[in-house]
């Protein structure tokens, strides 16, 4: 899911609009977090009276002193608890914003089709869920707030300056477009140095999340110094990226905070000769110079969280690109039911089908295949020859590009893929074990299901002896990708799992693939009985596993071109007697 050059440099900062309605959400702590700002903002614009008050008026008599000493520290202490009241809600309304937005993006992303899958990195899509999402909770739960502060601080000092010198104050607005124009200068470049510094931090992401899953391959070729070398120079690669777009922001910041205070100290030498000509008070230029400080500083704070901003944008921007994403297999907007009870009739008619990735080869053409109810039937044939994607269409992962899947009579795309699904059993070729108990791993079958029905679906598998075996039994956790089980012991939780699920309608992709001979016998007849009752489609290049089906297709090409019994199979010759040679030559 490669972006171009081009969309990598379109990151504008008005893309952060798209957070509003996940503030919106959380009206009550955008409103409490606004009260405490106006009132911290009022804070900070009346210490600047308040000293003016303890420098004119508190050495003139002891009485003056207490109270302008009380009037400064009773300012502070309101300063201190509207910061700290407005940092707590603007922090947690960060952390709401993001938890929103990434249960929305992950809930989005499960619902896209493989076809976008087949595309794109995963590694990129965790990178966009976790460090893009990373930056979102510092723009909102941080740098919105500072934002805000520092231009309300800003317009509020710049009319208290005129209110305390119009003199000295005109001089001050000299120094503000001079600090604003480096901003708006390095604003553009920023951006799409901030975006490259995201790419590379994902590519870094992807990288370790393909290697540590494969974790195993990488050691049993003793490659560990080639991968860390590889994961070093993505490292260094987003290192040096980020240098550059450090050092343009440091650059950005710097001008911009010798601009202003260059004005500042002008006016306050300006100042500093009228104090001596008694035309001012000390404590009015006191007073003019914390306005000056306090605006100057809020010019400067407004410049780093606009490059904060501006790799913010870029994150929005690419989390924006995912949430616009839509799937090409949908519900349709009126479903219709599957027949209950569901018979199982598959029907193939004149399906042509190409994977998004390789539109020139077809991976069905003009398929033709029917499976009655009740029916077991084998697809045999090379790698290559279509008998996965046979599983994928009736799955509806994808959707055919001619012709029609049927069951039970009903076109698959007139369904709801979920209800669809819900009616299929699947038992893949390398199981998908979740980090989580063996029961909860059955479970996934069917999730209302009791423990007496996960150990009776293990029974069935001839799982249970090696999950009672494991220190906690059926509570006991499996590790990673099933770390903790043999590859023929996750086969028989992915059993145990369709055994549980109970469909009508069940996939077998080469289910014993992973077994030795004698759990291969026991699952085998497990399997049996599973099926009994039921439509199976069975992928198999072991041909000792498929002899009992009621009916061995034979695909080359997408195409079927043979189809019988093993025996009349090998009476006809060609693929078939050729793969079955193969295989039972003495």
């Amino acid at each position: 899911m490669a972006d171009s050059p081009e969309s990598k440099s379109k990151a504008p900062v008005g893309s952060l609009r798209a957070l509003w309605p996940f503030v919106r959400a959380h009206r009550g702590l955008f409103a409490a977090w606004l009260v405490a700002l106006a009132c911290s903002s009022t804070a900070t614009l009346s210490l600047p009276v308040a000293f003016r008050q303890m420098i004119d008026q508190g050495f003139s008599s002891s009485a003056n002193i207490d109270r302008a000493f009380l009037l400064l520290f009773g300012v502070a202490l309101a300063l201190a608890l509207a910061t700290a009241a407005r940092f707590y809600f603007v922090s947690l309304l960060g952390e709401k914003v993001v938890a929103d937005l990434r249960q929305k993006l992950y809930t989005h992303l499960l619902a896209l089709d493989a076809a976008f899958f087949d595309r794109s990195r995963s590694g990129e899509l965790v990178s966009r869920l976790t460090a893009d999402a990373e930056l979102l909770r510092s723009v909102v739960g941080s740098s919105m707030s500072v934002a805000l502060r520092s231009l309300v601080t800003v317009v509020g000092a710049i009319a208290m300056l005129f209110v305390t010198s119009p003199h000295l104050a005109s001089y001050t607005l000299v120094g503000i477009p001079v600090a604003v124009l480096p901003i708006v200068l390095g604003a553009r470049r920023l951006q799409k140095m901030s975006r490259d510094s995201q790419d590379r931090v994902a590519d870094a992401n992807m990288l370790a999340t393909e290697v540590l899953g494969s974790v195993r391959t990488v050691q049993a070729h003793a490659r560990e110094p080639y991968e860390r070398g590889r994961f070093a120079a993505a490292v260094a690669r987003a290192v040096e990226t980020a240098r550059k777009r450090i050092g343009a922001q440091a650059m950005v910041t710097a001008v911009a905070i010798v601009a202003i205070f260059g004005a500042i100290t002008l006016v306050l030498w300006s100042g500093a000769q009228e104090v001596v000509d008694g035309t001012m008070s000390p404590g009015t230029l006191g007073q003019f110079v914390l306005y000056a400080l306090i605006g100057g500083g809020s010019v400067g704070s407004l410049a780093e969280v606009w490059n904060e901003l501006q790799r913010a944008a870029g994150g929005m921007g690419r989390i924006s690109e995912l949430l616009q994403q839509q799937p090409e297999v949908v519900a349709p907007a009126s479903p219709k039911p599957l027949p209950t009870p569901l018979r199982g009739e598959i029907r193939f008619e004149g399906v042509t089908f190409h994977y998004p990735m390789r539109p020139d080869l077809p991976a069905l053409e003009h398929f033709d295949l029917t499976v009655r109810p009740g029916e077991t039937v084998a697809l045999v044939g090379p790698s290559g020859a279509g008998k996965s994607t046979v599983f994928t269409m009736l799955l509806r992962f994808h959707d055919p590009s001619s012709g029609r899947v049927l069951l039970d009579g009903v076109d698959v795309r007139e369904l709801d893929p979920a209800q669809l699904r819900e009616r299929i059993a699947l038992v893949p070729q390398a199981p998908t074990i979740f980090a989580a108990s063996a029961a909860d791993n059955i479970r996934y079958g069917r999730l209302d299901a009791t423990d007496a029905e996960v150990r009776a679906a293990a029974e069935n598998a001839e799982a249970d002896g090696f999950l009672d075996a494991l220190p906690e039994g059926f509570a006991s956790e499996l590790g990673e990708r099933g770390a903790r089980l043999s590859g023929g012991q996750q086969q028989r939780v992915a059993i145990a799992r369709a055994v549980l699920k109970d469909a009508p309608v069940l996939l077998l992709d080469e289910a014993t693939s992973a077994l030795d001979a004698q759990s291969e016998r026991a699952v085998q007849h497990a399997l049996e009985k599973l099926m009994a009752g039921r439509t199976t489609l069975v992928i198999a290049h072991r041909l000792a596993t498929i002899l009992k089906a009621d009916r061995i297709v034979v695909m080359d090409r997408g195409r079927i071109v043979a189809e019988g019994s093993h025996e009349d199979l090998m009476a006809q010759g060609g693929l078939y007697a050729e793969l079955a040679r193969l295989q039972f030559i003495d």
